[in-house]
C-alpha cells in the first residue's frame, strides 16, 4: 500500500498506555498502526522524542462571526485552534449577532464558516426565553448540543443572547429530554452576583479581587444545584461548563451518584492562573466565573487528579483590545485562550502535577468525543479520523503577541514560559500547522454532525 502519510518513531498515546509505533494514514483515516510500517508514503513525518496523540476537541469556543466579526472570525479563530493542537471544535451560540437561537441564525453561521475553517467544526443551538418553539428546528438542522445561561448575559442589541428564567429552563429541559439532546449550562446565580457587583462599584471597590469577591463560589454552587434538580426532574442530559470550584464539582458528583446524566468541564485558565494573578495581569484575565484564589485552585487540582472533571476546554471568548480597558467591572469578561489549550495544560498537568499522558488525552479528546457523539474522533485507532497532534515535552518557549493567530492579538498568557510545545497539527490526514512553517495549506475543516 502507498499511504498518504506515515508518522514514524513517536511515542503514541493510547487509552491505557504509550507505545513507540508507526501510524499509516490513507484517505483521511488511520489505516495502520504497527511497530514498523515499511510501505511507501507520499509523506513521512519523523516524530522521535515527541508524543503522538489525538487532537483536542474543544467544545467551548466563541467565534463572533457574523455580527461581531471584528472580535474573532472563523479563519483567525480556527488558525489559533490549529496552532494550539485542536482538530475539532464546537462553537457557542453567542457572541455572534444574531445569536444562534433559530434556524435562520444558524444558516448565517453555516454559510460564513464553510470555507474558512482549518479544523473541523460544529455548532450549538441556544436556549433563551423566547425560542422554546425553535428548539426542534435547531435539532433537525444538526446542532450538536444546546447552551443556556443561568447567569446574566447579553445586551440590549436586538438578536443578542439572553439568560433563561426558571420556567424556560424547565420547559426547555423537558423538550430536549424528549429529543435526547444535551444541554450545557453556564451556572451562576445572577441575582446575587449582579447586586454584589453594583454594591462594589457604588463603594468604589473596583480592584481585581473586588470583582472575584462579587462572584463568590456559593453563587456557582447554588446555580449548579438548581440545574441538577431540574435535570433530575426532567431527565435531560446535562453538561456544566467552565466549573471553577471543587464545591460545585462535589455537588455534580453527588447528583451523578443519584442517577443524573451529567458531565462537567473546567478550563485551562482555572488551573493556569489564580485570582491573585489578576491584579498583575489585569482585565485580560477577567472571566465568568472568575479565577479563584490559590487555596481554591488547589482544591480544583485535587478534583482533576481524582478524575472528577470529565474534560478541559478553552472557553475562548475574544474581543477587541479596547473592550479590555477600564476597571475590571467594565471590561469584557472573556479570555482568549484557544491557542494554548494543549501546550499549557500539558505543562501544568502532566509535567508539573504528574497526570498520566493517557489521562491527559481523555481530558482533551476521548471523553468529549463520546459525550458529543463523534465516534470517529477522539482517539488513535484504526478506521478513526486521522486527527493527530505532535507534542514535544522538552521544548520551552515564551508566548509573545506576535505568536498569536487571533484577530485581536492579546492573551492573559502573554510573557508566560510554557514548557511543552505543539509541533504539528493534522486534521484528517492533512497537516494544517507546523511549528517551523506555521499554518499550512488551505482551510480543510468540515462541518460535523452527530455520528461523524
Amino acid at each position: 500500500m502507498i499511504y498518504d502519510l506515515i508518522i514514524k518513531g513517536g511515542d503514541v498515546v493510547f487509552h491505557n498506555d504509550v507505545r513507540k509505533v508507526d501510524i499509516g494514514i490513507k484517505d483521511e483515516k488511520i489505516a495502520c498502526i504497527a511497530t514498523h510500517i515499511e510501505d511507501e508514503a507520499k509523506e513521512v513525518i519523523q516524530a522521535d522524542g515527541q508524543y503522538v496523540m489525538p487532537g483536542m476537541i474543544d467544545t467551548h469556543v466563541h467565534i463572533s462571526e457574523p455580527g461581531r466579526t471584528e472580535w474573532e472570525g472563523f479563519e483567525t479563530g480556527s488558525k489559533a485552534l490549529a496552532a494550539g493542537g485542536t482538530t475539532s471544535y464546537v462553537e457557542m451560540p453567542l457572541n455572534a449577532l444574531p445569536a444562534t437561537t433559530n434556524k435562520e441564525a444558524l444558516d448565517l453561521k453555516l454559510d460564513a464558516a464553510k470555507t474558512q475553517n482549518y479544523v473541523d467544526y460544529a455548532f450549538y443551538g441556544g436556549l433563551v426565553p423566547d425560542n422554546l418553539d425553535k428548539l426542534n428546528e435547531l435539532t433537525d438542522a444538526g446542532v450538536l448540543a444546546f447552551k443556556c445561561f443561568i447567569a446574566s448575559c447579553g445586551s440590549d442589541i436586538p438578536g443578542d443572547f439572553t439568560n433563561v428564567d426558571d420556567y424556560t429552563l424547565y420547559k426547555g429541559m423537558q423538550q430536549l429530554a424528549e429529543r435526547d439532546q444535551l444541554l450545557c449550562i453556564h451556572a451562576e446565580n445572577p441575582d446575587v452576583t449582579d447586586n454584589l457587583a453594583k454594591e462594589k462599584v457604588q463603594q468604589g471597590k473596583t480592584t481585581a479581587m473586588d470583582f472575584v469577591e462579587s462572584r463568590p463560589i456559593f453563587t456557582e454552587v447554588e446555580a449548579v444545584q438548581r440545574a441538577l434538580l431540574f435535570a433530575k426532574e426532567t431527565g435531560c442530559k446535562l453538561h456544566l461548563v467552565h466549573i471553577s470550584s471543587s464545591e460545585a464539582i462535589q455537588a455534580i458528583q453527588q447528583a451523578r451518584a443519584e442517577g443524573v446524566d451529567v458531565t462537567v468541564e473546567s478550563c485551562v485558565h482555572y488551573f493556569a492562573m489564580t485570582a491573585e494573578d489578576v491584579a498583575e495581569i489585569g482585565p485580560k484575565a477577567k472571566c465568568q466565573p472568575p479565577l479563584r484564589k490559590a487555596e481554591d485552585q488547589a482544591k480544583l487540582w485535587d478534583e482533576l487528579m481524582a478524575g472528577n472533571i470529565d474534560w478541559i476546554t478553552s472557553d475562548h471568548s475574544p474581543c477587541t483590545e479596547d473592550l479590555k480597558e477600564g476597571n475590571i467591572f467594565e471590561a469584557w469578561g472573556g479570555i482568549s485562550g484557544a491557542q494554548n489549550n494543549v501546550d499549557l495544560m500539558f505543562d501544568l498537568a502532566v509535567k508539573q502535577h504528574g497526570l498520566s499522558v493517557s489521562r491527559f488525552t481523555e481530558l482533551i479528546a476521548t471523553t468529549p468525543s463520546k459525550r458529543f457523539n463523534l465516534p470517529n474522533k477522539g482517539k488513535i485507532a484504526v478506521s478513526k479520523d486521522a486527527d493527530i497532534i505532535l507534542v514535544d515535552p522538552n521544548q520551552s518557549y515564551t508566548l509573545n503577541r506576535e505568536d498569536l493567530y487571533y484577530k485581536n492579538k492579546h492573551s492573559a498568557y502573554e510573557g508566560r514560559q510554557i514548557n511543552a510545545q505543539v509541533t504539528k497539527t493534522i486534521v484528517r490526514g492533512n497537516v494544517v500547522y507546523d511549528l517551523n512553517h506555521g499554518i499550512t495549506g488551505d482551510p480543510v475543516g468540515k462541518l460535523l454532525s452527530a455520528t461523524d
